[in-house]
């Protein structure tokens, strides 16, 4: 290890680290063993099945490397939850795991627990357990959610049917935006896309429409396209997707209106991800969803706009 590699000589070690920052965020629930044990031992509800997500982020890649660390801990559950809602399913607790680089001392690390404390206690989230380490690379931080859905209904990415429809939870395009907002690449004058970037809102609120009316859900991170591809690979069906009957949010309709050409910016709005909302098929309209289109025989995503088949690439974010 070199000299730059090293960590503060003011920093606790591992353990000093466990129990002074993430001790407090297990808010006291018997199955964390107070961070003691190498496992949590979850209790099982009655007539309930227990959901589990995983999401990494790495600095540079999922969020700016000039990021402050609440707002790094809050962006990282908030995308896990997105996850959870997606499923139908109510957020119970997490595992945690960081890799920090020597760039993060004390104070830094004491900020990432605050941020985790203030969302952990929002969306009331403990924390079970987990492992912090030291990386000579870029922040690593990666996080497994645990939530609760009646038996037998969490809603699954395979379930489309020819003859659904396709809807989605609220604007698309934002989360794209917004990474070019904070980038300084576009203007924002309000904050507004900057905001949905950073500090994406999980649709917890959409949880029980979902379990009434969806046959088939996955949340909106890779890009609108690409994540309708994965239902409809999983469900086996053809997902006729108008991009044309997107939502936007005022701010991204004001991009659109200034663009060339409105078929590539929409596109653009439909490949960016992180808008960290839900897209969903089901029998009839679902309350607070926008209809984009319906479900088919066939394979495969069909992007259409003004009646016209478009070609959208891969649809979205993939990693290499």
């Amino acid at each position: 290890m070199s000299a730059a590699d090293k960590p503060p000589e003011d920093l606790p070690d591992e353990f000093g680290q466990i129990a002074r920052l993430y001790r407090p965020l297990t808010r006291g629930v018997p199955e964390a063993f107070d961070l003691l044990d190498d496992a949590a031992a979850i209790p099982s509800r009655a007539g309930h099945d227990l959901v589990v997500t995983k999401d990494a982020m790495v600095e540079g890649v999922h969020f700016l490397a000039a990021e402050a660390p609440d707002i790094v801990a809050r962006r990282l559950l908030r995308v896990n939850l997105s996850d959870l809602a997606a499923k139908g399913a109510e957020p119970y607790g997490y595992f945690l795991a960081t890799a920090w680089p020597s760039s993060y001392g004390w104070a830094e690390r004491q900020r990432f627990a605050s941020g985790l404390r203030e969302d952990g206690e929002a969306f009331g989230l403990a924390l079970l357990g987990g492992d912090t380490v030291s990386t000579p690379g870029p922040l690593n931080v990666s996080l497994t959610m645990l939530g609760w859905v009646p038996a037998g209904r969490m809603i699954p990415r395979r379930g489309a049917r020819p003859g659904d429809l396709l809807m989605v939870s609220g604007p698309i395009g934002d989360g794209w935006l917004g990474l070019a907002a904070a980038r300084g690449e576009i203007d924002d004058p309000n904050g507004y896309l900057t905001a949905r970037f950073r500090l994406p809102t999980p649709r917890l609120d959409v949880r029980d429409a979902l379990r009434a009316g969806a046959s088939a859900a996955a949340d909106v991170s890779d890009g609108l396209v690409a994540d309708a591809g994965h239902i409809a690979r999983a469900s086996g069906v053809r997902l006729r997707l108008r991009l044309d009957a997107l939502p936007l949010s005022p701010a991204a309709a004001d991009w659109l209106g200034a663009q060339p050409d409105r078929t590539t910016a929409l596109v653009l709005l439909a490949c960016g991800g992180d808008d960290y909302e839900v897209v969903c098929t089901g029998a009839s309209p679902i309350v607070g969803f926008t209809v984009i289109g319906e479900v088919v025989e066939g394979q495969g995503v069909e992007p259409t706009c003004e009646g016209r088949i478009v070609e959208t690439g891969a649809g979205g974010w993939r990693h290499r």
